[in-house]
């Protein structure tokens, strides 16, 4: 049903502005849901890391151009290239064993040791 909404002046759909709103917030949980992992910690991350420096170098500073610096790296970015290898959506065979055998919270707290590196 239309009807005239005569403080803005301008027609409307009944009920139009409610489902809007219930639908923007729905989206927008989501939005924060999927993007908020639980959050590492980096701690337990540079201990979790030792194995991961062998070939990323000391504390994630690689000096070999094959191995990517994982110093300073955004943590969301670097949980899901770990998560994407242990997947296998992403596939490179030293990476794929060796997160393979990772948790989601270890991913987390290795993701979140090498961003606080500088």
């Amino acid at each position: 049903m239309v009807h005239e909404d005569t403080t803005i002046g301008y027609k409307t759909l009944m009920g139009f502005r409610g489902k809007t709103l219930v639908v923007t917030l729905t989206l927008l949980m989501t939005c924060f849901a999927s993007s908020s992992h639980a959050a590492g910690n980096p701690a337990s991350g540079k201990i979790k890391s030792i194995s991961c420096q062998v070939c990323h170098g000391k504390d994630g500073h690689s000096n070999n151009p094959s191995y990517p610096k994982l110093a300073g790296q955004h943590a969301q970015y670097t949980a899901k290239q770990m998560r994407d290898f242990k997947n296998k959506t992403r596939v490179d065979a030293v990476m794929n064993e060796m997160s393979s055998g990772l948790s989601e919270q270890d991913i987390d707290d290795i993701a979140a040791y090498f961003e606080s590196v500088r």
